[in-house]
């Protein structure tokens, strides 16, 4: 148990940002998991608004320090990619 209520405090701020990292990682995994069935099924009507939602959850995990922003472009650029494979 901590010693001081500084360190008290942190573990409370600490369990709420583990939390919090948890259910935005979530999300984007099903984010992702959509995309990848839709683009294997080449539906490009729904993928195409399923990424723009994954690009935009990549983009709020990235700048909140969840995920690298180098991480995110990567894989936002790599979905893009097959999206457009898919739609020529």
């Amino acid at each position: 148990m901590p010693q001081r209520k500084c360190a008290a405090k942190r573990l409370r701020a600490d369990k709420k940002r583990r939390l919090r990292n948890i259910r935005i990682v979530g999300d984007l995994k099903k984010s992702l998991k959509k995309l990848q069935s839709l683009l294997a099924a080449k539906n490009t009507a729904e993928a195409k608004k399923v990424l723009l939602e994954t690009i935009s959850k990549l983009d709020k995990a990235a700048s909140k320090g969840i995920i690298k922003r180098n991480t995110a472009d990567r894989k936002k650029s790599r979905l893009s990619l097959r999206l457009n494979k898919i739609s020529v």
